[in-house]
């Protein structure tokens, strides 16, 4: 196999090539494991050895001059190979590069018997990759080599592969014979596209199609031709600045090749072929540089050169581009601004001023509207007194200049300026200077008005002085005569009317009260404005500064109110701050004391120049506290003066009172009025009422309708009017002592429950727990006992009252409570209704709360004997509480 292979690879060198000689790009060896000294290796090439030489870049190797690859020393061959280069060169100096694969062979070394031999082992079934060459031009099909099985010495085999190329895509490239293990190529393969194929081999037994060996893949490595020229990457734009150095870098050109990397297929070789005495390339970096200083972009912006890529590092079978490069020069000032006239002239009138007199053109050779190009003008000579001014026309780059300040042409006729032109950008790389030229300024004369001997004079004078004092004199002169003779002088402003004008004289005096705290004065200083006017009612006008100096004529003032929040627990203090309008020294720092007749509530503490502390010595209650403070300023000008410390409880620092009174509107107050105004027609009614006498009403006993006072078969406590009231006989009432009941007799059993009230007294006895006006059980023995005595045992409905009243008639009233309650409340009203409306002021003798002894809370409605007057003017708070015993007695009552 070796020989058939080396066979093979003489059969592609000694193909004929352009040159005569064909060098390949890699060749596959097979070596044994371990090469000795002086083994040949193969022949790499039949070229004549003239024309080309052959170096091995492995020191191991060697090539003769007939192309023989010879090993100088003992190599060991690993498993997976051995690489090595053989460098070949042509007189021209071209050469390539090919690589040298060494593969381990199947020969082994064996011991028989004690003495070496070596013998041919069969093809292992792991060949190397093969080589194909890519745009092969046939003819196809083209057997490449045989795949030989392990199992094929020993059966009948045959074979099958797949994989790209074959039948994945791209299919058809490859087949394989059957029986025979032949590879074949079948059409052109671009490396560029398919750099390599893996195509996985099966072998099987003819007769049982059994698998005898494991898949093997097979690897088949197009190897590359140069078939591609290179191409540029970029656009090839540069830009460097005019008047470089040589040897500026302009910029690099880029290019690529899509041949085989790393080897002279893209090894491209860069040069330009024209603009050679103005640039330069680097022919491995494409790297171009400036070869001159003398690049002029007023001269020629844009350069265009051409330059061309040629791969196989520039040889004469390289494959070559071409493309232009577009150098732009960049511009630097190395132009100053030049002048199109030597010199000018120009006329002004005296006092004018911020007027444009003269345009300046200028022309400049670099880029227009850039910094070195926009103009500058400079007046280097005659503006010492700062009469002029310098500006540039945007537009046109021209030179403006302006008279800033008004000329007098009494001191000055003629002015000589000289001006100077400039760029925003100073010169660059030239020798050029700046330009300038000279300006005859003449002034021209203008009847004046009269001036001011100064545009702005300053007197002082102190706050406070009495008027007609004299402050000074502001007198103004002709400026052709320099006399003052026929100048009037008068006021042009004056803000507070604090000055007057002397009219002939230009005197300044005082006119009203000068005040330094005035809102006229800003920082001690008051302006006003004079005006002179001459023969010819020609003008001029000028300022006058007055400092007004302070005096102490202000005293430190506390605020008249401070709030002072309450806390738990502890006493409160306060800041306490005084103002004062006048300046130091007449002002600040304040000193704070207490009068001596203080009354020792409240202490003071100096905390800084302008506040003390207030701090509250006693407990002092909730409310506006006068507090008297003695504070004087530096000058101890001063007094004492009182403030009210507002002592609150507090909600983010503002009184809650305060807050909530302040918070009331109209219709606040409106809903407080409207209850006042309900209550006062309540009573109005009540009197009107309760005045007029009914007749007795005649009251159906329905059983159980509902026309009853208030239930009180109950063992809750007792209502305003109860059970007790039935139990009060008609000759009772009639003897009664001034309207009032002075205690009702009430057997405790009469009624089966323990509740009872007094009328009069407004007494309630709840299960004889005392109660506000209570009648106890000792009570109504005690007001029964005086009943008896001084009446004796009265009938009321057939029944006997007191302590000799039968069990069996107790029983019968017990059992007709509802009937006997609704009779005795019908004529116990009507009796007393009449009465107490004609006895008069003395039913109040005894009309009165009578205080007992008691625990708990009286009743919410009061008695009904203090309603009983139609003309009470006494406290009507009891309307509020009078309950349903007020509506049954307005209910009875009715109009006469």
């Amino acid at each position: 196999m070796a020989n058939v292979l080396i066979f093979n690879i003489f059969l592609v060198l000694i193909l004929p090539s352009v040159e005569s000689c064909f060098i390949p790009k890699s060749i596959h060896v097979q070596v044994p494991q371990t090469i000795q000294a002086g083994y040949q290796i193969t022949r790499v090439t039949d070229c004549d050895s003239n024309s080309v030489h052959l170096t091995s870049k492995d020191p191991s190797f060697t090539v003769e001059p007939n192309g023989e690859i010879v090993a100088l020393t003992a190599v060991s061959v690993a498993t997976t190979g051995r690489t090595f280069s053989v460098w070949a060169q042509d007189n021209s100096g071209l050469g390539s590069e090919m690589e040298v694969h060494l593969v381990r062979s199947t020969v082994q070394e064996r011991k028989q018997t004690g003495q070496g031999f070596l013998k041919r082992s069969k093809r292992r079934w792991s060949p190397p990759p093969f080589n194909i060459l890519e745009n092969d031009k046939g003819p196809f099909p083209k057997n490449i080599e045989e795949i030989v099985s392990d199992s094929a010495s020993t059966r009948k085999v045959y074979y099958t592969f797949s994989g790209p190329g074959f039948d994945k895509y791209p299919e058809g490239v490859f087949s394989l014979d059957r029986y025979t293990g032949m590879l074949i190529v079948h059409k052109p393969v671009d490396r560029e596209e398919f750099p390599s194929f893996t195509l996985t081999t099966n072998v099987y037994d003819q007769t049982t199609n059994e698998p005898t060996d494991l898949p093997l893949d097979i690897n088949i490595i197009v190897d590359d031709v140069n078939d591609n020229a290179p191409t540029f990457t970029d656009q090839r734009q540069f830009t460097v600045l005019e008047q470089s150095k040589a040897g500026t870098i302009v910029g690099m050109v880029n290019a690529t090749d899509k041949d085989k990397k790393g080897s002279l297929h893209v090894k491209i070789r860069y040069s330009l072929l024209d603009k050679l005495d103005l640039f330069s390339i680097h022919p491995e970096t494409g790297v171009i540089t400036t070869v001159t200083n003398t690049l002029d972009r007023e001269v020629k912006d844009k350069h265009m050169v051409t330059v061309q890529i040629k791969d196989m590092d520039g040889a004469n079978t390289g494959l070559s581009n071409t493309g232009t490069a577009t150098i732009t020069l960049a511009d630097i000032n190395d132009n100053p601004p030049t002048f199109t006239k030597p010199t000018y002239e120009v006329s002004v009138s005296e006092n004018e001023n911020e007027k444009l007199i003269l345009r300046i053109p200028v022309e400049d050779k670099d880029l227009i509207n850039t910094p070195n190009w926009i103009s500058k003008f400079v007046i280097t000579k005659g503006n010492e007194n700062g009469n002029f001014r310098m500006a540039t026309d945007p537009k046109t780059n021209e030179g403006l200049l302006y008279v800033s300040k008004a000329l007098d042409y009494e001191q000055n006729q003629k002015i000589n300026l000289q001006i100077e032109a400039r760029n925003e950008a100073e010169l660059s790389n030239t020798n050029a200077k700046w330009l300038s030229i000279p300006v005859d300024v003449a002034v021209t004369n203008v009847d004046e008005g009269p001036q001011f001997t100064a545009p702005t004079v300053r007197f002082t004078v102190k706050e406070n002085v009495p008027s007609g004092t004299l402050i000074g004199t502001y007198t103004a002169v002709d400026p052709e005569t320099k006399s003052s003779e026929g100048i009037k002088y008068y006021k042009d402003t004056d803000p507070a009317s604090w000055i007057n004008v002397d009219r002939n004289t230009g005197e300044l005096k005082v006119a009203n009260t000068i005040d330094r705290e005035s809102d006229f004065v800003q920082n001690g200083i008051y302006n006003i404005t004079m005006k002179a006017v001459d023969a010819s009612s020609k003008t001029g006008t000028g300022t006058v500064i007055i400092v007004v100096e302070d005096e102490n004529d202000n005293k430190p003032t506390l605020p008249s109110e401070i709030v002072l929040c309450e806390k738990e627990g502890e006493l409160g203090s306060v800041l306490v701050g005084a103002e004062d309008n006048d300046q130091s020294p007449f002002s600040s720092p304040f000193s704070f004391s207490l009068p001596p007749d203080n009354d020792g509530k409240w202490s003071v503490k100096p905390l800084n120049g302008t506040a003390a502390t207030l701090q509250q010595i006693k407990e002092l209650p909730t409310g506006v506290h006068e507090v008297s403070i003695d504070v004087k300023d530096l000058q101890g000008n001063g007094g004492i003066q009182k403030t009210n410390i507002r002592i609150c409880q507090c909600k983010n620092g503002a009184c809650m009172s305060m807050d909530r009174n302040v918070s009331l509107g109209g219709l606040a107050l409106l809903a407080m009025l409207l209850p006042l105004a309900l209550l006062l027609l309540l009573c109005i009614l009540l009197a009107f009422f309760c005045a007029t006498k009914g007749d007795k009403l005649e009251i159906d006993d329905a059983g159980d309708s509902g026309g009853i006072l208030l239930k009180s078969n109950t063992e809750a406590p007792g209502e305003e009017v109860d059970s007790s009231l039935i139990t009060v006989p008609t000759t009772m009432v009639d003897q009664a002592v001034k309207g009032s009941v002075k205690g009702s007799v009430l057997n405790a059993g009469w009624m089966g429950n323990k509740s009872s009230s007094t009328i009069g007294a407004h007494s309630t006895l709840d299960n004889g727990i005392y109660k506000s006006g209570v009648v106890t059980g000792d009570m109504h023995q005690y007001y029964s006992s005086q009943y008896d005595s001084q009446y004796g045992a009265q009938q009321f409905n057939g029944g006997l009252l007191g302590s000799g009243m039968d069990f069996d008639h107790r029983q019968h009233m017990q059992d007709s409570a509802f009937l006997h309650n609704w009779q005795t409340n019908g004529r116990y009203l009507e009796q007393k209704l009449p009465f107490l409306a004609s006895e008069g002021d003395g039913r109040y003798a005894d009309d009165i709360i009578h205080a007992y002894g008691f625990e708990g809370v009286g009743s919410v409605a009061g008695s009904v004997g203090c309603c009983s007057e139609y003309d009470d003017n006494d406290n009507l708070d009891f309307l509020n509480t009078l309950g349903p015993k007020f509506n049954t007695l307005a209910d009875v009552c009715k109009s006469t």
